[in-house]
């Protein structure tokens, strides 16, 4: 261990030295600047020949990426857009042909449901006429039955009452009678 400096006495140990610290005294500074000098320059050139221009080389590379990036970028905005109008272009032409299909279907369903109609009120109309027919030849007989019936009817009531059967004329000029009525 090394002995403590005595400052009364001014004994200094063994593998001390004394006075100030090197750098500080007076008695080098003139080397220190040379050799400073001589150190900074040749710093200097290296950072000026080696270090620098491979610097300058890696941000001149990543700027050269950085533009062809962004003229990409432009482009694949111009590719996209383009894209999306003929995307747009052809959902409006689609939907155009839709629309007219929609309306040609449409006006042919009309026209063929027309003609179904018409097609159908005809078939109608002639079973209505031949209806109107069978009704007034079913009523025709049914009226030619009814006056029939009418005299059987009163020749039997006027047999019930009186007790014997009136003349087929009688029963029949009174069946007429009562018809005009």
């Amino acid at each position: 261990m090394a002995e403590p400096l005595n400052t009364s006495t001014g004994h200094v140990p063994k593998g001390e030295h004394k006075g100030a610290f090197p750098p500080f005294q007076s008695q080098t500074f003139a080397s220190q600047l040379v050799w400073l000098v001589i150190a900074f320059v040749l710093l200097y050139v290296l950072m000026l020949k080696v270090a620098l221009p491979r610097v300058a080389k890696i941000i001149e590379n990543r700027q050269k990426r950085i533009d062809d990036d962004i003229a990409d970028a432009g482009k694949l905005k111009t590719q996209s857009d383009e894209a999306v109008a003929a995307y747009e272009k052809a959902l409006a032409d689609a939907r155009a042909r839709a629309q007219t299909i929609a309306n040609e279907t449409r006006e042919s369903q009309a026209t063929a449901a027309e003609a179904r109609r018409k097609t159908l009120e005809g078939e109608l109309n002639a079973k209505l006429a031949e209806a109107e027919k069978s009704i007034t030849a079913t009523k025709t007989a049914a009226m030619a039955n009814v006056r029939a019936i009418a005299e059987d009817a009163t020749r039997a009531i006027v047999e019930q009452l009186i007790g014997s059967a009136p003349s087929d004329k009688a029963v029949a000029d009174a069946v007429a009678d009562a018809l005009k009525r």
